[in-house]
């Protein structure tokens, strides 16, 4: 029976996109579908760390050893994704000793580099920390961009042959008897989604096998095929400060807890992060003390923080995985480890496997894994090369121009545009034409955003995860409507608007728990400018059309006679 494509991956995040990669890379004919943006699950609602295992190294030594050898690889094939920070892990006077013995020798037993600072060497490294500290252990922690890494995954698959749907949500597995053979998906009908079919239709792909690395909704696609998948989905929340109060990954180095780790990313610092076990990864609350106890806990190891901007908060879902029969009831306590489930052995259900579990950090050895074994039932036997080819967009990062005014730019506008694009630089930002900043507070040129524009079409919020524009200080408020302009005149006014709108909401859905103090101002300033300016608030005194309750004739016609005053002027 002819199939539509021989692998059909099921999820947009890291894992999925780089399962897409390697086997397009390996020669097979691939499709991947994501019900939204890629990132949209867990990948976009990251901390940003890359993991030198340190985190794991006392609970959980075998993805403590995953971390740093997965850690050495991205840094040489993603270097345009990462910044290498370092990381620390402080001791205060309260915390055991110990611990911290525990936490050296479980570094250097999963082969992490590691040594003792004292407190002075450590405030050296980071003056912000708190005078009282007593020591801390140094790791090769760094900084990711999730988005970046898995559009750079996805860019370089579809070089390979792979089709990539975004926006197509699978609605059921196509099985017939014990097999599984495809997925039938509906594609968004919302504006300018990245598609290959009509928005609003539905579709089945057929396949000669169905990888399912949907993460944290693993066990909801399983179940429409009657499939079981003990996937335990762990909240966890994220406050993001409006700069870098560090430079390096600060963790605090005592046992597993809530509040715990500041990672500086781009502009910005991360706090986190909770871990609450939750029945439904897309419905879960998050509460105002979640982000009020991060900072007070964190403030421990930054005092700053406590005087520092709170600009949004975010929440996502850990896809944790554990085995039947483990019983464990902390989610802190299940490992972060990766599972592959061959459905053939575990369920006598054929053409069908999942990855669970893991960490961003890990993401491509699990899809080495999940291809190899893929591979092997299809009789395929090209070898993996994803830990030797750079992504796009890394090669030669080292080498690229240093200088004053590259491609008509201040030189620190420049800097941030090529660490964005590595070694696209050349290619997206040189031309004739004017090429002005876009979103300030990133750093975001019209470049940029154009050629995201061209990988994405009108969606605004995939822009976004390809350039970071609107996600500094202002969130949107000063560049969000910059963005939309862009789209003309490819796209019509309708098509902007609903672009625009739909970019500004996801901005506002962050800061709802973080309005007080100086946040609080911007987000009113935000609202005045877009209420007044573009009308934004659709306050219907201000709409030019027939229930209008203005009468604009009598102050666009000019005054009806001219009436001295008392001052003889007029």
């Amino acid at each position: 029976m002819a199939r539509d494509t021989e692998v059909l991956v099921i999820g947009g995040g890291s894992t999925g996109c780089g399962i897409a990669r390697d086997l397009a890379m390996r020669g097979l004919e691939v499709t991947l579908v994501e019900r939204g943006n890629l990132t949209d699950g867990t990948t976009g609602r990251m901390h940003g760390l890359l993991h030198s295992g340190g985190r794991y190294a006392v609970s959980d030594q075998a993805s403590a050893t995953e971390c740093i050898e997965e850690n050495e690889i991205l840094r040489d094939i993603a270097g345009h994704c990462v910044e290498e920070t370092g990381g620390l892990f402080v001791q205060r006077p309260e915390d055991s000793d110990d611990y911290f013995r525990e936490k050296l020798e479980g570094c250097r037993d999963c082969g992490i580099p590691a040594r003792v600072l004292s407190a002075r060497e450590a405030r050296e490294i980071e003056p912000y920390l708190a005078e009282d500290i007593k020591r801390a252990i140094e790791v090769p922690d760094g900084a990711v961009d999730p988005f970046r890494l898995c559009v750079a995954n996805a860019i370089d698959a579809e070089r390979h042959g792979a089709r990539v749907e975004t926006h197509a949500e699978v609605i059921d597995l196509l099985r017939e008897g014990d097999d599984v053979y495809g997925v039938e998906v509906r594609h968004d009908s919302g504006p300018g989604k990245r598609t290959h079919k009509a928005p609003g239709t539905t579709e089945e792909i057929t396949a000669e096998y169905v990888v399912n690395a949907s993460g944290a909704w693993a066990g909801q696609i399983g179940a429409m095929a009657d499939l079981e998948i003990e996937v335990r989905p762990s909240k966890g929340v994220m406050t993001i400060m409006n700069v870098r109060q560090v430079d390096t990954v600060v963790n605090r180095c005592r046992p597993k807890g809530d509040a715990d780790i500041i990672v500086p990313h781009e502009t910005t610092a991360i706090l986190g992060t909770t871990d609450e076990e939750v029945e439904d990864p897309d419905d879960y609350p998050e509460e105002q003390w979640e982000v009020d106890q991060m900072i007070d806990t964190l403030s421990e190891l930054v005092p700053i923080l406590e005087e520092a901007r709170t600009i949004r908060s975010f929440w996502g879902v850990r896809p944790l995985y554990e085995p039947p029969g483990t019983g464990t009831q902390d989610p802190t306590d299940i490992t972060r480890d990766f599972f592959l489930l061959d459905h053939a052995d575990r369920d006598e259900v054929s053409g069908i496997s999942s990855i669970v579990g893991g960490k961003f950090t890990t993401y491509r050895a699990m899809a080495e894994e999940i291809s190899n074994h893929v591979c092997e039932k299809l009789g395929v036997t090209a070898s993996c090369a994803t830990a030797e080819e750079p992504l796009p967009g890394s090669e030669d990062l080292s080498v690229l121009e240093e200088g004053m005014d590259n491609f008509g730019l201040r030189s620190p506008v420049a800097r941030r545009s090529k660490q964005r694009l590595g070694s696209r630089a050349r290619e997206v930002l040189e031309g004739d034409g004017a090429n002005p900043v876009i979103c300030q507070c990133e750093g975001v040129t019209r470049a940029e955003i154009q050629d995201a524009i061209e990988q994405s079409g009108s969606d605004l919020n995939a822009v976004r995860i390809r350039t970071r524009a609107s996600m500094g200080n202002c969130q949107g408020g000063f560049c969000c409507q910059n963005m939309a302009n862009e789209l003309h005149p490819e796209y019509d006014e309708e098509t902007v608007r609903a672009a625009l709108d739909e970019l500004f909401q996801e901005r506002w859905k962050g800061q709802r728990h973080a309005l007080w103090g100086e946040q609080l101002s911007q987000a009113m300033l935000n609202y005045a400018l877009h209420a007044t300016t573009m009308n934004r608030d659709r306050d219907p005194a201000n709409e030019r059309d027939a229930e209008s309750t203005l009468e604009y004739a009598a102050f666009d016609g000019g005054p009806t006679k001219t009436t001295p005053r008392a001052d003889g002027g007029r």
